[in-house]
């Protein structure tokens, strides 16, 4: 079994980190909290339809992952002045899936249980008791889901519960991806124009992880459901070469592309300044340049998450 050193463990229960088993997690979403009690909500759900107040933030690998991505919010060896095996819960034995998702919805449960309408009269009484049974599972927290070497079986499992599974990879794993079940919505994260950008802000275990990041891409195209390359910009250090970006783009033929803004949070403030934090209006542009190079529509976009949503068509797909 994957093992999160002590003094890991403590830091993540200190960043609100519900540890569930050997390996997984689950924490609030300011955007639960928010829909909750101001009845405000992720760009998600203006998006795509997803309940901010019925949607589970988790992942089944919470400190394992091949990239050390600058803008990662992720606790990283270096950052605590620890080492552990990044990749080692691929050989691990690890827990079972059912087990996983009993431990996040027990643990949702329990954040939920702070937010009781009888002890907080801000809280929208109908909303939390939704919220009790969530619709979706972003898996999306922290680290790299496909590493979990079950994630078939847990995506499985999710969605036999009624449940839409949205699942992040950054594409270091394509031989799992080529294999991976259909969850309701798949991205991949895209960070660099190019494998020096690449190298230099996404920082791979991997010597070839710049051809495993383009084998990924052109395997985005084989999937069903819609799929959606999500970039990350980090101002003076990735937000740069937009036609290399739209060559990606274009060689996934996602349905959806995410531009949103690096944010100053988390681990990142070991590795970023509040300075390479984009304004919305400059990732605006660098999407509008994106939009004329690829094709895409800009269809929508969300000031306050600082982020732009393009589309191969002209609307999106709600759920």
């Amino acid at each position: 079994m994957p093992i999160i050193p002590d003094e890991v463990r403590k830091k993540l229960v200190k960043q609100k980190y519900h540890i569930v088993g050997g390996h997984s997690a689950v924490k609030k979403c300011r955007w639960l909290h928010k829909s909750l009690v101001e009845n405000k909500t992720c760009y998600k759900e203006k998006f795509y339809g997803i309940r901010s107040h019925r949607c589970v933030q988790c992942t089944p690998s919470v400190i394992w992952c091949p990239n050390y991505c600058v803008y990662c919010w992720r606790v990283m060896p270096q950052d605590v002045g620890l080492n552990w095996d990044q990749l080692g819960i691929k050989s691990s034995v690890v827990d079972e899936p059912e087990t996983i998702f009993e431990g996040l919805l027990k643990e949702q449960r329990r954040i939920l249980s702070g937010y009781n309408p009888e002890g907080n009269p801000k809280v929208d009484k109908i909303k939390w008791l939704e919220a009790q049974d969530p619709k979706h599972f972003a898996i999306s927290l922290s680290g790299e889901p496909l590493l979990y070497t079950r994630i078939n079986e847990l995506i499985d499992y999710i969605r036999n519960k009624g449940k839409t599974v949205f699942l992040v990879t950054n594409g270091q794993e394509p031989n799992t991806l080529s294999d991976l079940t259909e969850p309701t919505q798949l991205y991949i994260s895209l960070s660099a124009p190019d494998e020096k950008i690449f190298t230099k802000t996404c920082r791979p275990s991997y010597s070839d992880g710049w051809s495993r990041l383009q084998r990924s891409l052109e395997l985005l195209q084989t999937f069903k459901c819609p799929t959606v390359l999500r970039l990350t910009l980090v101002k003076d250090v990735n937000m740069v070469n937009p036609q290399g970006y739209a060559e990606s783009i274009v060689k996934s033929n996602c349905n959806y592309v995410e531009v949103k803004a690096a944010m100053f949070v988390g681990g990142s403030l070991f590795r970023m300044n509040f300075e390479n934090m984009p304004r919305h209006s400059e990732v605006k542009e660098f999407a509008e340049i994106l939009a004329n190079l690829t094709g895409y529509y800009l269809i929508d976009e969300v000031l306050n998450s600082r982020v732009i949503l393009l589309s191969r068509d002209k609307k999106t797909r709600k759920f």
